[in-house]
């Protein structure tokens, strides 16, 4: 429960600063966050594939 509290009020803040921010700064961190996120899952998929489906877990 304290786990939940703590991210709200993170999420918080953050939605606070990019409130404040300009359009442009936002939508900029937001497609280096998305990149990051993709590039994140593709490293994920190829990973589990070269080790095989005997240890994927």
């Amino acid at each position: 429960m304290l786990f939940i509290v703590a991210a709200l009020l993170l999420l918080g803040v953050a939605l606070g600063t990019v409130a404040h921010a300009p359009l442009g700064l936002s939508l900029a961190v937001g497609a280096v966050i998305a990149v990051w996120l993709g590039v994140f899952a593709l490293r994920e998929r190829h990973g589990r594939r070269r080790r095989g489906a005997t240890s994927a877990h």
